[in-house]
């Protein structure tokens, strides 16, 4: 867990609580908002919640900055994925969000710290994701970490309708 003073008192980064999937989901329907995608489906707590707190080890790990008040001011999601090329795992990180207010005040960090301690906690060697194009302050701020990009295009495919 970190904490960082952000001017009115420690915000803390920690992975979600099961009480902590209302807010999640809303910080999710924020972000893909900002992303100009299309709002999460209905029922996205119950599915969530079985893939952060139904297995253990769990598929998925949300971890969220948390404000004094208790606030949550963003998260961030990843899971161990493999890579065919390298014949190893690495870890995925899906999401990273911090909403308009919470930016700037050193949260973003925080997360990439945490996702960073929960890569070495699984052993692995490396965190991939990917941004937008178009979101320049995100290419700025992972510039800034010392990460590297590499020019592809994500492409989804559904298969059940």
């Amino acid at each position: 867990m970190s904490e960082r003073e952000d001017g009115s008192g420690r915000a803390v980064v920690r992975h979600a609580h099961p009480e902590d999937l209302p807010g999640v989901v809303e910080l999710i329907a924020e972000h893909a908002a900002y992303e100009k995608a299309a709002p999460p489906a209905a029922g996205l707590a119950d599915r969530l919640g079985r893939l952060l707190f139904g297995a253990e080890p769990p598929r998925l790990r949300c971890l969220v900055a948390a404000l004094p008040d208790g606030t949550l001011a963003g998260y961030a999601t990843c899971a161990p994925e493999l890579s065919t090329w390298d014949g190893a795992e690495y870890l995925h990180m899906d999401c990273l969000y911090l909403t308009e207010t919470s930016r700037g005040h050193g949260l973003g960090p925080l997360l990439m710290a945490e996702i960073r301690a929960e890569a070495r906690r699984l052993g692995l060697r490396e965190i991939q994701w990917q941004t937008p194009a178009w979101n320049e302050d995100a290419i700025r701020f992972y510039d800034r970490l010392g990460a590297t990009s590499k020019e592809k295009h994500r492409y989804s495919l559904r298969v059940l309708a």
